[in-house]
């Protein structure tokens, strides 16, 4: 038996999927007007002996409606016939057609602010959003189950990437770069082989990275030691070259500069052509790709020292910076950075302290890098250390067929974020009914984040070439399917969350950092996470906890629970709620106080977390910063510093930006007023859209990305 769809397609005959819309109906009715299990399979049976070999999905519903009623199940058809219509009214509601006229018109501020990195009022980014619109309106009328649909129109969820679901495209990834090197990649039908130098490595690995991005809709994290074996090739190659020439004409130390000069020179060139490559590039999306480069340093590589060389390259160029189109240097958005402690490099007299030295001067002058703790990160999986995906979310162990850990050339299958305010207002002090609301809603989740799983399966190699029959994640032949990959636990599937500072005020009525809020919120911490890890165990895919940096997610709930609910002090009255489980801006707390409290959370959230503490200008106090980096090292995963200082990015001014009599924000120094070109929040994460005053009127900044 065969199914014909509404849009024409005939499909498989699926008994499940009747059981699931019947049960659906029977879980809001009384007792005595459900279906029992025998019933269901009765009305199942009666569909399976009238069908013929095709039948409209529409005539199997009618036939379903048919049998509750002629066994009396009134309340239980009519639940059904309401559901079939909401779906209906989901399917034919057109929301496309006003929210492209804003985009044509420049009008729509969600999208304006919803990603710093894409300009809306170019027409190569207005085409991609254009695209993300009929996406998101084909994906809430046809793709999504109902109650998926509504739980993300009502704040119950966030079904993250709903503008990309309609194509068969993951979150973010691990490219797989020392495989891509050593065998070769092909681009546009050219086969491009291994690099013979570190300049040409270079150059494919932008290359690389700008056709990742195109194909897929989340960051990518490429680890630099894989550059450092070409370092060496080069070296190879000039003394080679030079030793040729110039044997017997010049002494071996005049030779050994003169190949050092050589090698400095490219060395120099090929981190410049990454840095300006990744910031010049616009993938087919309309952005510059979304890259993080993963500075790792181990003794234990044969290539160590051309690593060195490389990350201290990369350091001083990002301490310099790149010019604007006036010719000031400014802080690049890309590539992000991020630097890993360990016991060879954590200020603690280890071998390769001066490179972390240079590295506090870059946090210092550009609030770049991250830092993530070795020590940590080897505590919370399984011993390894690895890059964070671009997106900053943390892969979970895995072993492949040999016993060994791998980590590049994988992924994240997609995100869904849970609302946990919404669950604290809804439960009115009532821990019991919070408990019961949260179960209900995490199996919500659940199915959401299936319905990215499912929608994965059965795609082609053919989709992109560069992931997955090129080596970015693997080599598969044309037309195999990439199903392997998404089970197993190869990749991953993220719970993000929203609020739990809210969540325990709405609940406990104190903060997550007293004594008795701290357990509660750990508490919840900890359910959420044997709740992944049961999905884990139950379905043998990837789930994990993830503490997303989240951006105009913490807006979106607390504007749709002030709209439902009103305002509750401390709730809704702010305008946002608090990443994941961060303190509160508005509390008072030392940066030390803050890692050590927010790290306790990290360890359980090892799907994704991240921590920043904001901190005065540096430049002239790096023995402060040092402290500090000494004391990530020890106690925290993953942190990042935030600086208050304004920044234009017409002029350069780095200072405090001013507010003009017209209550405008105004450059002192260039009188600039375009809110897209200077930013008046924070330095270190590049936004550049509108801010807001808080109710006083004062100089309070509430970025749409930091909420600080």
């Amino acid at each position: 038996m065969k199914v014909q769809k509404r849009d024409g397609r005939i499909v498989p005959y699926d008994a499940e999927k009747i059981r699931i819309a019947i049960q659906k109906a029977n879980a809001v009715v009384e007792a005595g007007e459900r279906a029992s299990a025998g019933r269901i399979e009765g009305i199942i049976r009666h569909v399976e002996e009238e069908a013929g070999d095709v039948m409209a999905v529409e005539a199997i519903q009618d036939m379903i409606e048919e049998q509750l009623v002629k066994h009396n199940k009134y309340a239980l058809a009519k639940k059904y016939m309401i559901y079939r219509y909401q779906r209906a009214l989901l399917r034919k509601s057109n929301t496309t057609d006003e929210s492209i006229l804003k985009l044509i018109r420049n009008e729509n501020k969600e999208v304006a602010e919803e990603n710093s990195n894409k300009n809306p009022r170019l027409a190569s980014i207005q085409r991609d959003y254009i695209a993300g619109e009929v996406s998101r309106d084909v994906t809430r009328r046809l793709l999504l189950p109902e109650n998926i649909a509504l739980a993300h129109e009502d704040g119950v969820l966030h079904f993250h990437d709903a503008d990309y679901f309609i194509q068969p495209i993951f979150n973010c990834c691990l490219i797989d770069l020392e495989n891509m090197l050593d065998h070769g990649i092909v681009m546009n039908g050219k086969l491009i082989e291994p690099p013979k130098s570190f300049q040409v490595a270079c150059i494919v690995t932008t290359q690389i990275i700008a056709s990742v991005a195109s194909n897929q809709y989340g960051g990518q994290s490429v680890a630099v030691k894989h550059l450092a074996k070409y370092l060496r090739r080069s070296r190879l190659k000039y003394e080679r070259e030079l030793k040729s020439e110039f044997s017997g004409k010049i002494g071996e130390a005049e030779l050994e500069r003169v190949v050092e000069i050589r090698l400095q020179d490219e060395l120099r060139s090929g981190v410049q052509t990454i840095q300006y490559q990744i910031n010049t590039l616009m993938t087919t999306n309309g952005q510059a790709p979304f890259v993080t480069l993963f500075l790792e340093i181990d003794p234990e590589d044969a290539y160590v020292e051309e690593n060195v060389k490389i990350i201290r390259e990369i350091l001083n160029q990002r301490i310099q910076g790149i010019k604007n189109e006036q010719g000031v240097y400014v802080t690049p958005a890309f590539p992000k950075l991020v630097y890993v402690l360990d016991e060879c490099n954590c200020l603690k007299g280890g071998e390769y302290d001066p490179v972390t030295r240079l590295a506090v001067q870059c946090s210092a002058k550009r609030m770049y890098p991250d830092y993530i703790s070795a020590k940590k990160m080897r505590e919370n999986y399984e011993g390894n250390v690895f890059s964070c995906m671009g997106c900053r979310s943390f892969l979970s162990p895995w072993k492949g067929r040999d016993g060994r850990y791998k980590w590049e050339g994988r992924f994240n299958q997609g995100v869904v974020s849970i609302n946990l305010p919404q669950i604290g207002i809804l439960a009115r002090r009532d821990e019991g009914k919070f408990w019961e609301l949260l179960n209900g809603r995490l199996e919500l989740c659940r199915e959401a984040l299936m319905c990215r799983h499912k929608a994965l399966l059965g795609t082609l190699s053919d989709v992109s070439p560069i992931h997955w029959q090129y080596g970015a994640i693997a080599r598969l032949e044309k037309g195999q399917a990439i199903d392997p990959y998404l089970k197993g636990g190869y990749s991953t599937l993220s719970l993000g969350y929203i609020g739990v500072y809210e969540m325990t005020y709405l609940v406990k009525g104190v903060s997550h950092t007293s004594p008795e809020g701290k357990c509660f919120a750990l508490q919840v911490m900890r359910h959420m996470k044997e709740a992944v890890d049961r999905w884990r165990a139950e379905s043998g895919l990837g789930f994990s906890l993830y503490g997303t940096p989240a951006e105009s997610l913490c807006y979106r709930f607390a504007r749709i629970d002030r709209e439902k609910y009103g305002r509750i002090e401390n709730v809704t009255d702010k305008g946002y709620y608090t990443n994941s489980y961060h303190i509160d801006v508005r509390e008072k707390v030392n940066a030390f106080d803050k890692f050590l409290f927010e790290s306790e959370f990290q360890d359980i959230s090892t799907g994704g977390a991240i921590s920043y503490v904001e901190i005065p200008n540096m430049a002239n106090n790096l023995e402060a910063l040092e402290t500090m980096v000494r004391y990530i090292y020890g106690h925290i995963q993953y942190a990042e510093f935030n600086t208050k200082s304004d920044y234009c990015h017409v002029c350069g001014y780095d200072g405090e930006i001013l507010i003009n009599g017209d209550m405008e924000w105004e450059c002192p120094q260039c009188h600039n007023k375009d809110h897209r070109r200077m930013n008046v929040t924070r330095r270190t994460c590049g936004y550049l859209g509108e801010n807001f005053w808080n109710d006083g009127k004062t100089r309070e900044i509430k970025s749409r990305v930091l909420h600080l």
